[in-house]
């Protein structure tokens, strides 16, 4: 049976239709944020099969394997035994065709038409069929990292490296000319996590390869700064936080914070609040440093990682055991930007919630803080559990409701794959049928080649500028 993958899928009128193949769809990609290992592209990497590429990193199909009864020795464990693929990738085949309504009934099937030209439903009954064609393509000497990144026309990749990286990957791939730009992107979580049993530890690892010997906050401020330019030395012009959380107060002294600093490197517990007084001025700090650097902050909020603890002791953290929180933080983000705003260093910041609840709170947060760079604060693209249909959809339109969807920078695949480049796609046929459902309702005037720059500016344009590409 064929896919329901169609020219005009999810394209459900012809100005939506036209806007995509006339102007969307042939835009170059720019990737800002993802979890693509850099040293997998580095090397070229080649996989050995669809299982590895599709099943040893995924934990969107973990999740759904799992809720489909599977056991954790047959989704994860086995994960290296290559003896084992073909087991897995049936697995699979049997979950796919009840994910109906979800996002990865869609991915999966326009994975298999883009990546390996297979137009045919993913079941029990095929499972052999798609195995073996993917395979076959996949054994090809030109189905490998770079040209993948390069059959999409990817022009630039930001990936999530921690302050201690050597970024030898990147060095690697910048050597090699590599046509697509592949830049880190700072994510200093663990710097700030002063609440976590690992702290101390890797604050010492921090001073190591920075050539601090941090004992003081002074240090600290130092050492961060070292790894700033180290960052920057490697093309990094973004940074990003895992605020899953978000707290704030503007009440700390930094003398205090000072204090509560080498309580921590003591091994003394903390309380509450000085937790929120150290995290509040490392925040702020980093903030002064991006903006003295020109760097885009990026800011992820509202994530309960790691529920199960049993998983979580056995498998780590990014396993598929995270979930949606509902905590309020709407005010001490509020506090948070202000404060940078108030010195002149709020840098060019993106904002994402995993709530969808929250929309509106970041759609009208950034309008606080708008002004001489066009769209300088961003409500960043569905992310996560929302980049899916409705998700992007419910995105848009707030961001369209509270802003200007115009500015918007757009899609990035926050994916660990290589095989997610075509979520773009995705995207931008969710987009043109959004505005091309406002002109056939008549919201919009039908000025097709103003309606088809603004989706060229959305898929490619205005990330391209806002980033200085």
């Amino acid at each position: 049976m064929k896919t329901f993958i169609t020219d005009n899928f999810l394209l459900k009128n012809k100005t939506a239709e036209r806007l995509y193949h006339d102007y969307a769809k042939d835009m170059p990609i720019i990737d800002y944020h993802c979890h693509l290992p850099s040293e997998e592209i580095a090397i070229d990497k080649h996989y050995r099969n669809i299982t590895e590429a599709w099943l040893e990193k995924d934990h969107y199909k973990w999740r759904a394997i799992r809720t489909a009864g599977y056991k954790e020795s047959e989704i994860t464990g086995n994960i290296g035994n290559y003896s084992y693929d073909k087991e897995r990738f049936d697995m699979w085949a049997n979950v796919i065709q009840e994910t109906i309504g979800n996002p990865l009934y869609h991915w999966t099937h326009l994975e298999l038409l883009r990546y390996f030209n297979i137009d045919t439903l993913l079941t029990p009954k095929t499972s052999d069929y798609v195995y073996e064609k993917s395979n076959e393509i996949i054994s090809q000497s030109d189905f490998s990292t770079k040209n993948l990144i390069k059959k999409f026309n990817v022009k630039f990749i930001g990936t999530t490296d921690d302050p201690i990286d050597s970024l030898s990957s990147h060095k690697l791939i910048a050597d090699s000319g590599f046509e697509c730009k592949v830049t880190p992107s700072w994510r200093p979580d663990k710097i700030i996590n002063i609440e976590m049993p690992t702290f101390k530890s890797y604050i010492e690892s921090l001073g190591n390869v920075s050539s601090v010997n941090i004992s003081n906050l002074d240090d600290l401020l130092s050492s961060i700064k070292v790894r700033i330019e180290h960052f920057k030395n490697h093309g990094c012009t973004i940074s990003d936080h895992a605020l899953d959380q978000f707290v704030f107060t503007r009440e700390y002294k930094e003398s205090d914070v000072a204090i509560i600093f080498k309580k921590a490197l003591e091994g003394k517990s903390l309380t509450n609040d000085e937790i929120i007084e150290y995290k509040s001025y490392v925040l702020v700090e980093l903030g002064k440093m991006y903006a003295k650097n020109n760097w885009v902050m990026q800011i992820h909020i509202g994530v309960i990682r790691n529920n199960n603890t049993k998983m979580f002791k056995l498998m780590g953290p990014d396993t598929g055991f995270d979930s949606i929180c509902n905590r309020s933080y709407a005010r001490e983000l509020s506090l948070f930007l202000d404060t940078l705003n108030m010195s002149e260093d709020l840098p060019k910041t993106i904002l994402y919630s995993l709530n969808p609840s929250d929309n509106e709170v970041l759609g009208t947060m950034i309008g606080n803080f708008q002004g001489g760079i066009s769209s300088k604060m961003q409500f960043g693209s569905g992310w996560w559990f929302n980049d899916q249909k409705d998700g992007m959809e419910r995105h848009m339109i707030a961001l369209a409701n509270l802003g200007l969807l115009s500015r918007f920078i757009g899609m990035l695949t926050d994916s660990r794959s290589f095989l997610s480049f075509s979520r773009h796609e995705y995207f931008r046929r969710i987009l043109c049928n959004i505005i091309g459902t406002w002109v056939e309702d008549g919201e919009v005037a039908n000025d097709i080649d103003f309606l088809g720059n603004i989706v060229k500016d959305i898929s490619y344009n205005n990330a391209k500028k806002y980033f200085d590409l």
